[in-house]
């Protein structure tokens, strides 16, 4: 009984997951690429370094919450300290989290800064009138500073997993004293 409960709850996580992450990914790639289409080459790299960082930044969520200390937040949460109890949500659901943030969040900025670097490439070739196609070397670029920061990132959520979920966790606090 308890293993078909369990493999209910991974099938429904995994429509969930993929569903969320079809939507995000439909809304977030018109919008980038129809956006970037209409912007110089200046605003488009803009926009592609925030994307770029997005990614990076959620990733470094999604390390964070795998590894910070679970005690210290219940601790906090005794004294009554802001966003501890949101950041004991987020530990308790670690596996999640870090699928949305790394998976999810993480996975769609990187497939829409190939995108965005790809329009780029074709705005570049066209305004200065090459032949060679930039699009090798910005994508390649465009990968390297995403596989550099988040491994510099991982390094960072190693190190202050407790501060990153705190932080978080307040967000999060401050978001459920709205609703």
């Amino acid at each position: 009984m308890e293993k078909n409960s369990q493999e209910y709850t991974t099938t429904k996580w995994f429509i969930q997951v993929f569903a969320l992450t079809f939507v995000l990914s439909v809304v977030f790639s018109y919008i980038s690429t129809n956006g970037v289409a209409n912007l110089g080459i200046l605003p488009a790299c803009i926009v592609l370094i925030v994307v770029i960082f997005i990614g990076i930044f959620f990733d470094i969520i999604g390390v964070a919450v795998t590894v910070a200390n679970e005690e210290e937040f219940h601790a906090k949460a005794t004294k009554k300290v802001e966003g501890s109890k949101d950041s004991l949500k987020l530990i308790k659901n670690a596996p999640k989290v870090a699928n949305i943030c790394a998976d999810v969040i993480g996975d769609i900025c990187g497939v829409l800064s190939g995108a965005i670097s790809a329009l780029i490439a074709v705005k570049i070739t066209q305004q200065l009138n090459i032949d060679f196609s930039l699009q090798f070397v910005l994508s390649a670029l465009v990968s390297s500073i995403t596989v550099g920061g988040k491994a510099i990132g991982k390094e960072i959520a190693n190190k202050n997993a407790t501060n990153i979920v705190h932080f978080v966790g307040k967000i999060l606090n401050k978001f459920n004293k709205k609703s």
